[in-house]
């Protein structure tokens, strides 16, 4: 069988910079992996790219890999955007219906979100990233999903945005342009990451999804099948492994292999001293009860977090499919049971789905989700450097009707 586009997935992250390039066989439902890599991340601080110079080097670092191991050269990549400057707000916009047979025509459509986009006023040196159509209402009946062909005077249509601060953006854009490589679409992390993780039937019936990182953990919630609410915290795994080198004076190295080996989330059981040897000095010696309340403390003040942003849409203890962990740092263990102990709410760990070999590689669901995405839009015209960079109004406005496609 014949094979699809070759599809290149770039994550950029606090901790480390990772690469996927995968193809599909026709009538194949998973993925064919044929390169994956990653390095450690420089000029990355909670997921912003702060070193443009640094992070290009790193990505032309991984794609010369690339081509000595495989012979593949690489001109596009779908690539990620993180940090806690990417926001969401809800916009609305009517219009009235311009046909005489008052029939809703592609047309009105396309003004009404236009009127909707252009009604939101974003902070200086924001940019509307992403745009998701949550519902259209004509003459008052709302909860309308495809509007075209119905009847009605008046056109009024719901859309979530994603904004993110301009020059963050723009370091991003840079380093990857800088490393040789186009750019085919950008993506939030963990819109990325849901993509692979969450199947329709959990959005449909209400979910939220927390990509824990290094330096961030991305929240996105569901319901009806569309994208409700998005936040991202910069907090991540990173900051326990400095908690850890904090409260048993070590360095953060050590503190790193204390908490991969011995680390959990709860505290069960008797006390017990843990002996860990280091280069050159005395064994540090510590209690694994003390040990677990640095990470429980850390890990409970994410999921705080999580719990503000349900109250603010009033989700909270009402997700019937429940959060879903991805990323790294879910790889904690207990970290489940802390979940539902904090948020009241199913908690699961993800599966990374049509990468079977990739399936338990939490922190490869942004990548893998990427690389899926790009399925869904294979023969989209690749985003030039001009495209990122003239900020018009029509560039913002293809990304709306892009998520009316099927």
């Amino acid at each position: 069988m014949a094979k699809t586009n070759i599809l290149a997935g770039l994550d950029i992250g606090s901790s480390t910079i990772k690469i996927l390039i995968a193809v599909k066989r026709n009538g194949e439902p998973n993925f064919e992996v044929l390169f994956r890599g990653e390095e450690p991340s420089l000029g990355v601080r909670r997921g912003v790219v702060i070193d443009v110079d640094k992070v290009s080097r790193i990505i032309q670092i991984l794609f010369d890999r690339l081509r000595a191991e495989t012979g593949q050269k690489i001109n596009s990549v779908f690539v990620n955007i993180g940090g806690s400057h990417i926001s969401c707000v809800l916009s609305r916009g009517m219009v009235a219906v311009s046909r005489a047979d008052r029939s809703v025509s592609k047309e009105d459509i396309d003004r009404v979100l236009q009127e909707a986009a252009r009604a939101l006023s974003l902070p200086s040196n924001n940019e509307i990233l992403e745009t998701f159509p949550k519902e259209f209402i004509i003459d008052g009946v709302g909860g309308i999903k495809t509007a075209e062909g119905l009847q009605g005077g008046r056109l009024e249509t719901e859309i979530l945005i994603l904004s993110s601060f301009l020059p963050y953006k723009n370091n991003l854009i840079q380093a990857v342009l800088d490393a040789g490589l186009q750019i085919s679409d950008i993506v939030p992390s963990s819109i990325a990451s849901s993509s692979v993780v969450l199947s329709q039937r959990q959005k449909e019936l209400g979910v939220a999804i927390l990509d824990i990182g290094a330096g961030t953990s991305d929240l996105a919630v569901f319901e009806e099948g569309d994208l409700v609410h998005l936040a991202v915290f910069p907090i991540g795994s990173a900051n326990i492994t400095s908690d850890i080198a904090v409260g048993l004076k070590t360095d953060v190295d050590i503190a790193e292999a204390i908490k991969i080996k011995l680390g959990s989330c709860l505290f069960k059981g008797k006390d017990k001293k843990e002996k860990t040897e280091v280069e050159g000095e005395e064994p540090l010696i510590f209690s694994q009860k003390i040990l677990t309340g640095i990470i429980e403390a850390r890990v409970s003040e994410i999921f705080g977090e999580v719990q503000k942003e349900l109250k603010k849409i009033s989700k909270q203890n009402l997700l019937p499919s429940g959060l879903v962990l991805a990323g790294g740092g879910a790889r904690l263990p207990k970290i489940v049971e802390l979940a539902k102990k904090e948020l009241k709410l199913p908690c699961r760990l993800g599966k990374i789905a049509c990468f079977p070999e990739l399936e338990e590689e939490l922190s490869y669901a942004t990548v893998c989700g990427l690389v899926f995405d790009g399925s869904k839009s294979e023969g989209r015209e690749i985003w030039r450097e001009s495209s990122f960079s003239s900020g018009s109004f029509a560039n913002k406005i293809k990304k709306i009707f892009r998520n009316f496609l099927p």
